[in-house]
């Protein structure tokens, strides 16, 4: 795993030991951030079930102004720990233990973005666009984009989200969602 383009391009990330956490392949986020160009310059960042950081990291590398790791799995808050060190770049904040509890007691804040990438087919995707929505985390014009098995036949997203792209990367499924339309007219 590597930085694929930014500030810190060619960066080498580490990867948590064993097989709890499935990093984000190199191609998929390659393709996630292409999409996401327009995006990057000053936003505020989420990256939820973070692992190896490599999500909100790319994001950091690109522009972003800051990010907020949420993890866990002990060895993958290590090796994130490691990863911010080594790419060295400002606005990197990480917060140790379970996404949903975490997510619900943050104080009012908003993101610009926000990854999913929770561990496949556990309801936790489900529970995490819910807190969201719930939480009020998305800006505005904020976008989730959610990493899912490509099989995934739990997802729902909830009425207040809609996707406005969906892509398959082998047996990845990459959902970009935003604020329905519905809602910003009610003024949600």
């Amino acid at each position: 795993m590597r930085i694929i383009a930014g500030e810190v391009k060619g960066r080498r990330l580490v990867a948590p030991p064993g097989l709890h956490t499935r990093p984000t392949a190199d191609r998929v986020r390659e393709a996630m951030f292409s999409v996401l160009a327009g995006y990057m310059a000053g936003a505020r960042v989420l990256d939820a079930f973070a692992g190896s950081g490599a999500l909100g990291l790319e994001a950091l590398s690109r522009g972003a102004a800051s990010a907020l790791f949420i993890e866990r799995d002990t060895a993958a808050q290590k090796a994130l720990r490691r990863n911010i060190e080594n790419c060295r770049l400002p606005g990197a904040e990480i917060l140790c233990g379970d996404a949903a509890r975490l997510m619900r007691a943050l104080p009012p804040r908003q993101f610009d973005m926000v990854f999913l990438d929770p561990p496949y087919n556990q309801g936790l995707m489900n529970t995490a666009l819910s807190i969201i929505i719930s939480a009020d985390l998305l800006a505005c014009d904020g976008l989730v984009v959610a990493e899912s098995a490509a099989k995934n036949s739990e997802f729902v997203l909830p009425p207040q989200l809609e996707s406005f792209k969906y892509s398959v990367y082998g047996d990845t499924a990459l959902y970009y969602c935003r604020k329905s339309v519905i809602n910003k007219e009610r003024g949600e």
